[in-house]
């Protein structure tokens, strides 16, 4: 198997993560369709795991004692189809194929299609469940994998999540930790009396999940998730709760559509296609070279 490369330094995996947002709004513009919001919030989760934590080779994305990771929100697949691109697996260029007819970045993740992702995604809540069932596959034929699932926070008021939540404790899946992606927005929340027709901001305000977690027998780990020291410090964290019985979640706190000023915590950037104005500045807030790869 092929480790990651722990040698990479926070300034070289935020210049990746850079590049991967870029490779996000450029290419949901270049074809017209896609999310923003969620794949800018969780790009340095995704460079953190795929550049510097995963065991993962790209030249045997099948290998069977490879880690797993699921995209349980799926709708943020240009996301991860940006680091998979970026880590090796297809070529960058395969990225402007992007959700159109015979390609092999839909615009969920399709298993069957896209090397590199190990479920199938596409309507919210099932990834926990999912990786639960890989966690316990391995436990059950003696096998050292680890499965990470990444989750959004509108996404966890799905009942499946939480059916998973209980059941991992019971069968004590240390090897299986879930990440929440706190951007605190989402595209449709709860109907309000008067207003506007849904009240978009934090799912789960008012609400501890630090303690919710650790009633059902997790062990949860809090973080900044666009700090890579505190995210590489969670990842520790994990590592010393193997053995211990108890799943680990990471909650990460972030922000919607982070790294580009006009999308940075807009719920209307949940989807949608910038302008070509609008990407001449995403590219100069990057630092990428927008007269190169502009459509």
């Amino acid at each position: 198997m092929g480790f990651p490369d722990t040698t990479l330094c926070s300034k070289q995996l935020e210049e990746i993560a850079r590049e991967g947002r870029w490779h996000v709004i450029r290419t949901v513009t270049q074809n017209a369709v896609g999310h923003v919001g969620g794949p800018l919030s969780a790009m340095d989760l995704l460079v953190a795991l795929f550049f510097s934590e995963l065991n993962i080779d790209p030249k045997l994305p099948d290998a069977p004692n490879r880690d797993r990771f699921i995209l349980s929100k799926g709708h943020c697949a240009i996301g991860l189809y940006s680091v998979l691109a970026m880590r090796g697996y297809f070529p960058l260029e395969e990225l402007n194929t992007f959700d159109q007819g015979g390609s092999r970045l839909q615009g969920h993740p399709d298993m069957n299609l896209t090397p590199g992702v190990d479920a199938s995604m596409g309507s919210l809540g099932q990834g926990l469940s999912a990786g639960a069932g890989m966690a316990l596959g391995a436990k059950l034929l003696g096998k050292d994998f680890h499965t990470w699932v990444m989750m959004g926070d509108g996404e966890m008021e799905e009942g499946m999540v939480w059916e998973a939540i209980y059941s991992a404790r019971r069968f004590r899946l240390d090897n299986l930790t879930a990440i929440v992606d706190l951007n605190g927005l989402q595209q449709f929340g709860w109907p309000r009396e008067k207003g506007d027709r849904f009240d978009r901001s934090e799912p789960w305000a008012g609400v501890d999940l630090n303690a919710v977690f650790t009633g059902f027998g997790w062990n949860v780990i809090g973080i900044d998730g666009h700090d890579f020291a505190e995210i590489f410090a969670s990842f520790d964290e994990v590592k010393r709760n193997r053995g211990s019985g108890q799943p680990a979640v990471i909650l990460a706190r972030t922000t919607k559509g982070k790294g580009v000023s006009f999308t940075e915590g807009a719920y209307k950037w949940h989807n949608g296609v910038a302008t070509h104005d609008e990407l001449r500045m995403a590219a100069r807030e990057l630092g990428q070279n927008f007269e190169e790869v502009a459509p």
